[in-house]
């Protein structure tokens, strides 16, 4: 069974899409994290995304049929991210502790390297649906992973271990750190490392 870790794009909502010409739909996805990078992709319409990606306004709703689409697509690129896949591997894998530590630095991980594009997302996901959307879905999949990883490690208060490992590995915590703490990504790290091992 396949795991999707933070992004749960709802693929089955344009797979039939999924075949669109490779290079349109990459420039697509160009344009949609240079809005994102802009912070204008909350204000922009698909014709916008359309306009700056050089193809037309039909092209884009047939490959990806809306904005939410866009960011289900966006969903995709990230989860083919080396950070995520390695995240994945990682719970089934070693130690339990030791899978622990392997799940935060990678999630940690991810977060930075999608940082510019979901600070957008994630600021705006309380008047943009579909950054709402993401997010949501993120959450989810972040939930449904500790909970696989925490059948592993057999915490004496699941559900307490749980909650706090939620908040240990939130992008908002992680920007907490790195951003208005100021801390360095490697010390962020272990700092949410020793954390989540208080957790369980």
């Amino acid at each position: 069974m396949r795991h999707h870790v933070y992004t749960a794009c709802q693929v089955n909502a344009y797979r039939s899409r999924s075949r669109a010409p490779a290079a349109s739909r990459a420039k697509v996805l160009a344009a949609v994290h240079e809005l994102l990078d802009a912070g204008a992709f909350h204000t922009s319409t698909v014709e916008d995304v359309a306009e700056r990606a050089g193809v037309s306004r039909a092209t884009v709703y047939q490959q990806f049929g809306s904005r939410l689409g866009l960011v289900d697509a966006l969903c995709e690129t990230f989860d083919a991210s080396p950070a995520l896949l390695a995240l994945r591997a990682a719970i089934d894998e070693g130690e339990p502790l030791e899978a622990l530590d392997a799940f935060v630095g990678y999630a940690a991980d991810f977060w930075a390297a999608e940082e510019r594009v979901l600070l957008q997302l994630y600021g705006v996901a309380a008047i943009d649906p579909a950054a709402e959307a993401l997010v949501v879905r993120q959450r989810g999949d972040r939930r449904t992973e500790l909970e696989r990883l925490l059948r592993r490690l057999r915490p004496k208060d699941a559900k307490r271990a749980l909650a706090l490992l939620l908040v240990v590995t939130s992008f908002e915590t992680y920007e907490e750190l790195r951003r208005h703490a100021g801390l360095p990504h490697r010390e962020v790290v272990r700092l949410l490392r020793a954390q989540a091992r208080a957790a369980v």
